[in-house]
């Protein structure tokens, strides 16, 4: 996963409206629902069939660090998929999504004025079609490239540009070199 799905997914998971299983045993018991088999729970997980049954009897409480954190990410990229939809639904279609960014812009202007990247802190509100193209690219296994280069365009229009109010002899913005990410819809 890139930096902008693990943004996604945080900006998800701040939408649920209850917490995830705590127990070994509950979550363990969650990916059994989703999943329906101890082999696609423990291909998921990386351990062995043997080790799921453990778990999800109560026999094994205190799996390693790794294998504990790969559980907490299976339960947590499954739980609560309506509300992640209707969340993501709303930001496509009248909310836009805000992203908060700490990276490097560079962009391609006319001669005479510098276009050296440097290093910006932006809180720019996007508006709904780029939330949708957004999520449309992610749906479509669209790489991490791909996204930076939507939320680039809507940093191009929605910030450097004005809505179209200036510089608009700037032709292609660039996002490289994240410190951090985040958005919030």
């Amino acid at each position: 996963m890139g930096e902008i799905d693990d943004a996604i997914e945080r900006a998800d998971r701040e939408a649920f409206t209850r917490q995830p299983p705590k127990t070994l045993q509950a979550r363990i018991n969650f990916l059994m629902k989703q999943l329906k088999t101890t082999k696609a729970v423990a291909a998921q997980i990386g351990v062995s069939q043997r080790s799921v049954e453990r778990y999800r009897k109560g026999e094994r409480k205190h799996p390693p660090k790794p294998i504990a954190d790969r559980i907490d990410a299976a339960v947590r990229a499954r739980w609560q998929p309506q509300v992640r939809t209707r969340r993501q639904k709303q930001a496509a279609t009248t909310r836009g999504i805000t992203v908060e960014t700490r990276a490097r812009f560079g962009y391609t202007a006319p001669v005479g004025t510098t276009d050296d990247g440097r290093i910006r802190r932006l809180t720019v509100h996007l508006p709904p079609t780029y939330a949708r193209r957004l999520f449309d690219a992610r749906q479509a296994g669209a790489g991490d490239q791909q996204m930076r280069q939507i939320i680039a365009e809507g940093f191009k229009d929605v910030y450097f540009q004005d809505n179209g109010n200036r510089a608009m002899t700037l032709t292609d913005v660039t996002l490289n070199d994240i410190d951090y990410l985040d958005l919030n819809y």
